[in-house]
């Protein structure tokens, strides 16, 4: 009983369940690591934390049913102590300083290999952070592009909704319906972390897909 009161409680909240099962088999080798628990989406999450005590959080950024970075510093901000570490396969740099000004203790892309997976855990429960090789270039190269991230549809109503057009204008100037607008812009949002039209034009303009001569124009 006191080597297992020893171990990380670990929960685990990842969509897909084969690779749900494969984590909780690789970290269950693992003397110093147990799975409390583990969870297909963000609903009962947040239970599912508290009823295990856990110790270390392990999430995706995007759930089935909500974006996990929402979960992520929804957690931190409740349990004094908890470790959050993320494994994701989305290394675009808009959702890892999204996750990371969240207040997340690490970031692990899922084709990274297990010694890396578990080196990551270790050094965030000792008190560090840690960033994979190819997210820790994503966040030193400013040049890095999120918008890779969104459709070409998707960016062109990113754009309008920069520029300050209504749903209806961009419907009518892009042949949509302003349902179709409505949900192109749902999607962006989510993809992006954006949460309004302010973060939507400071994205647009870092990323080049509008000039501030243009903004200056517009509000005229």
């Amino acid at each position: 009983m006191h080597a297992l009161c020893d171990k990380t409680r670990i929960v685990l909240i990842e969509g897909h369940a084969i690779l749900r099962d494969g984590l909780r088999a690789l970290l269950e080798r693992e003397p110093d690591l147990t799975v409390a628990g583990s969870i297909g989406e963000a609903a009962g999450a947040f239970e599912l934390v508290r009823s295990t005590r856990a110790q270390l959080v392990i999430s995706d950024v995007l759930l089935p049913d909500g974006s996990g970075i929402a979960l992520m510093t929804e957690l931190i901000a409740s349990f004094a102590g908890l470790r959050v570490l993320v494994l994701t396969a989305h290394a675009a740099e808009d959702y890892v300083r999204a996750a990371l000004n969240s207040g997340v203790h690490g970031y692990v892309l899922k084709d990274s290999g297990q010694a890396d997976f578990l080196t990551a855990i270790r050094t965030v429960m000792s008190g560090r952070q840690y960033l994979c090789t190819t997210v820790a270039g994503r966040v030193a190269n400013p040049r890095s592009v999120g918008k890779q991230l969104v459709t070409g549809r998707e960016k062109q109503v990113l754009t309008c909704v920069a520029l300050g057009r209504s749903n209806k204008w961009i419907a009518r100037d892009l042949g949509l319906s302003v349902k179709t607008v409505e949900k192109h812009r749902a999607n962006f949002m989510r993809k992006l972390t954006l949460h309004n039209t302010a973060a939507i034009t400071l994205f647009a303009l870092r990323h080049g897909l509008i000039e501030p001569s243009t903004i200056e124009h517009q509000a005229d």
